[in-house]
């Protein structure tokens, strides 16, 4: 499984894309200081709402900044949000889901009310209540609110397949012979939901950076930090779809919808390896089957 899942051309273009997007989140400012020597914050009233050209690859927007260097630098924000949310969101599914599902009993009633609770509750609106109570916190914060409101479908899921493992014989055997319930559930139980928590982690990662964008949309998030969803509620603010901007807005959206396609790629290429019914022939395998059919039926 550790190599099996880059054979998939799905999971390495996938995998391509948000090893890019973590480059530019890594290196991206010191590449836009040094070597470009823009600074995404800088205000330069000769040159307000300049379409793409030479000396801004990308446009400005109405305060004179340099649109490229701010995707560059938003990408570093964007993608934090979205690591650490997927991070505490995922780990949380697992701490809930997966002894609730193995343990069974009262330890299962407990997490699973604690699981129904948080799945029932109205997570939007409790974001949106949450973030803006604590408007002006840093995206640290948004990050762990996002992550903490969205782990309750992950933690349902992973139970339901942590009790089918639980309940098969090689897991019984070694409860029989004596082995410790916690060995099991890291050792034996938790290998088998690789894939399935990979898919969670990536689904968890493009949800809090859309949920990231939403909020700074809303106005609810830290103004004082660049991400793509603070550009975009700039460039709302500013009305620059009725003023024609395209520029300001198009380059941040389109990098979230990157991200997501790329998430989605990594998704797909999973189950397909995961799952072998949902695996495409090729067409070189299809004819060559067919060969071999005719060629028997001749014979």
């Amino acid at each position: 499984m550790s190599t099996a899942f880059l054979t998939s051309w799905k999971v390495r273009i996938g995998l391509g894309i948000l090893a890019f997007f973590c480059l530019l989140a890594v290196f991206g400012p010191w590449l836009v200081g040094t070597l470009l020597g823009l600074d995404p914050r800088e205000n330069d009233t000769s040159v307000i709402a300049q379409p793409p050209g030479a000396a801004h690859l990308l446009g400005t927007n109405q305060f004179g900044q340099d649109v490229l260097a701010q995707v560059v630098a938003g990408a570093r924000g964007s993608m934090y949000v979205g690591l650490l949310g997927a991070v505490v969101g995922t780990a949380m599914a697992i701490l809930i889901g997966v002894p609730a599902g193995y343990y069974g009993g009262k330890v299962d009633a407990g997490l699973n009310f604690l699981t129904n609770l948080f799945l029932v509750l109205p997570v939007l609106p409790l974001i949106l209540i949450v973030a803006g109570y604590l408007e002006g916190t840093g995206i640290t914060t948004i990050a762990l609110i996002i992550g903490f409101f969205g782990w309750s479908g992950g933690a349902r899921t992973l139970r339901a397949q942590a009790l089918s493992i639980a309940n098969r014989d090689f897991v019984r055997a070694m409860r029989m012979l004596g082995e410790r319930g916690r060995r099991l559930v890291f050792a034996e139980v938790l290998p088998h939901l690789t894939g399935l928590i990979a898919s969670m982690f990536l689904h968890a990662m493009i949800g809090a950076v859309m949920a990231e964008a939403g909020l700074a949309f809303l106005g609810i998030s830290d103004s004082s930090a660049i991400s793509w969803g603070t550009m975009i509620q700039s460039a709302q603010q500013q009305s620059a779809v009725l003023r024609g901007l395209w520029w300001w807005f198009v380059p941040p959206g389109l990098c979230i919808a990157l991200i997501g396609t790329a998430c989605a790629l990594v998704n797909f290429g999973v189950d397909e390896i995961a799952n072998p019914k949902l695996r495409v022939a090729r067409p070189v395998s299809v004819r060559r089957a067919k060969r071999l059919a005719r060629t028997g039926g001749g014979a």
